[in-house]
């Protein structure tokens, strides 16, 4: 198997609810999708969301669960200013703000957003992460 992750899919309540947080309140491009489904272009990456019911039946499990899903997302940005930047923007688009940014105990700086359905995003500036030559957060 390639060491790559292709699409990221997060089950919603309400899709529409969902489709505009991240395309209008984040400002993720969306792509061409049915009805059913929602795709986002993060750069190498996709993000699809789902009706919880049917991402569940279509994985062949139950769509029951709630509190920490033991998966977090995390999104990097280039300093620490830029965190805080980013956590304000978001919490004004209608994220819950879970984690005000603040120091990191890995020696970095960061904070957690929720969004509608309670997916957690951090936000964070990790300086040792190396970004060359045509790379960018």
């Amino acid at each position: 198997m390639k060491p790559r992750i292709s699409m990221v899919a997060l089950a919603v309540k309400d899709l529409a609810v969902s489709r505009e947080f991240y395309e209008k309140g984040l400002g993720f491009p969306r792509l061409d999708s049915p009805p059913s489904v929602a795709f986002f272009n993060l750069n190498g990456t996709w993000l699809g969301l789902s009706e919880r019911e049917d991402l569940a039946a279509d994985a062949g499990v139950s769509s029951e669960g709630s509190g920490y899903r033991g998966v977090s997302l995390a999104h990097n940005v280039a300093s620490p200013e830029e965190v805080d930047e980013t956590l304000d923007a978001v919490v004004s688009a209608g994220a819950t703000l879970v984690k005000p940014p603040q120091k990191a105990h890995w020696g970095g700086y960061h904070g957690y957003f929720s969004d509608p359905d309670g997916h957690l995003w951090e936000i964070a500036y990790n300086p040792f992460a190396w970004v060359g030559p045509g790379d960018e957060y």
